[in-house]
């Protein structure tokens, strides 16, 4: 059964369908083997309980302040920051690069949003500075892995929800983890910078052009501490955190003169369209979920992983593994909401810090954005830089290589991400 519904989803893929609708094709065809009756009872119900939960609420109010941090141009000052901070060292704008991801990681969580917006900016002075297309391109589409790992998440939200776990120690146990990945990804670049003997530019920043940088940016700094504070501290549930940062972020703007009426307008039309598009593969995929758990399918994966089940570090990588290969013909949402039920079981037997697994399962997923042949962001860096997407997917590899070491480190060593849930959750 399950083996149908595969491929009758990547069919309909392939014919160039909506995700949503393929998934709906491949649960008709998964509820034609257990019991044709349940299709008009049993898909409509759990097609709309899929999204029927309030901490849901959350995604499209996170979604709504990062678009209207980018109305605001608050997120134009944190590039101002970042340039400050690490522009005058040798592969200086890859620097920029990587850090201007760290911050925006902070206001929308989103990849694809992070690649689209600093591609566009920074792609071509990092031309400039002697940078190939492809590696700029390359690390663009890479730092912006950060996005959905830092908090705010998405993906972290959608994992909560599936596992009754705390959002606010997902949040936590992020923070960790993106900054490793920053580190990797501008280790990368310092060395590529050495090899290709790219010369510094600029002078080191005075003491007081940091501060007036940094005295700008700090409404926009301030708004993660909010979101991540708010929720830890048990003020404001994670649904009221995204609606208390929306709030900040449209009244910064008006205070400082930069929101207008068609501005706001335009954030929320944007918005209302990226979480319809969401919410309907959460909706198509949950009715597959709930359909591969009442034909007990987690459990028969369960049973296949028992030898190995007094090896956690085993079974975090065999699970990698498979949302891996997942993650590259499937859209990431989807992957999160169909793997996640099938892992947790798998995860619990061995004892695995449920926190800990939704950092690898995110990680896992996000790294999905930048591999062939369905890299979400590997096609928008391949956009604004104007690079074939043929010629991008190729030399892309690298980038893959350092987030998956991250990854493999994130799994040896899990007190890397619960450290801070621990101490501070």
């Amino acid at each position: 059964m399950t083996l149908t519904m595969l491929a009758v989803l990547l069919v309909h893929v392939l014919l160039g369908l909506p995700l949503f609708v393929s998934l709906l094709a491949a649960a008709v065809v998964g509820f034609m083997f257990v019991d044709p009756a349940m299709i008009p009872r049993m898909m409509p119900q759990q097609f709309f309980g899929g999204i029927n939960a309030f901490s849901l609420m959350a995604i499209p109010l996170f979604i709504l302040s990062g678009n209207l941090m980018n109305a605001t141009r608050l997120t134009d000052r944190l590039m101002v920051l970042a340039k400050l901070l690490v522009g005058h060292l040798r592969g200086g704008m890859g620097h920029v690069n990587v850090i201007s991801s760290v911050f925006f990681a902070g206001v929308n969580g989103s990849a694809v949003a992070d690649t689209s917006a600093l591609g566009s900016l920074l792609v071509p002075p990092m031309r400039k500075e002697g940078y190939s297309t492809a590696f700029a391109a390359g690390l663009t589409a890479g730092s912006s892995l950060i996005g959905p790992i830092i908090p705010p998440s998405i993906f972290m939200i959608l994992y909560a929800s599936l596992t009754n776990t705390s959002v606010g120690d997902l949040f936590l146990a992020g923070v960790i983890p993106g900054l490793l990945l920053g580190l990797a990804f501008m280790g990368m670049n310092a060395w590529y910078a050495w090899q290709k003997g790219l010369e510094k530019r600029g002078g080191l920043p005075t003491i007081q052009e940091v501060s007036w940088a940094a005295l700008g940016a700090l409404p926009a700094l301030v708004a993660p501490f909010i979101i991540v504070a708010g929720i830890v501290m048990g003020f404001v549930t994670p649904t009221e955190s995204g609606a208390l940062t929306a709030l900040y972020v449209a009244l910064c703007g008006m205070a400082q003169g930069n929101l207008h009426i068609a501005d706001f307008w335009k954030a929320i039309v944007d918005t209302t369209r990226l979480t319809s598009a969401i919410f309907l593969i959460m909706a198509a995929s949950a009715t597959i979920s709930w359909l591969l758990s009442y034909a007990q399918v987690p459990n028969q994966f369960v049973a296949l992983l028992t030898p190995y089940i007094e090896q956690p570090v085993v079974i975090l990588l065999l699970l990698s593994g498979i949302t891996f290969v997942t993650g590259m013909f499937m859209e990431e949402v989807s992957a999160l909401m169909l793997l996640t039920p099938i892992f947790s079981p798998v995860a619990i037997m061995a004892g695995i810090d449920p926190v800990h697994l939704g950092i690898i399962i995110t990680l896992n997923i996000t790294i999905a954005l930048i591999t062939p042949p369905m890299g979400a962001c590997v096609f928008v860096a391949a956009a604004v830089s104007r690079l074939e997407i043929v010629s991008l997917f190729r030399t892309i590899w690298p980038f893959v290589v350092t987030a998956t070491l991250v990854l493999l480190l994130l799994i040896l060593f899990p007190s890397l991400a619960l450290w801070l849930p621990t101490h501070i959750g």
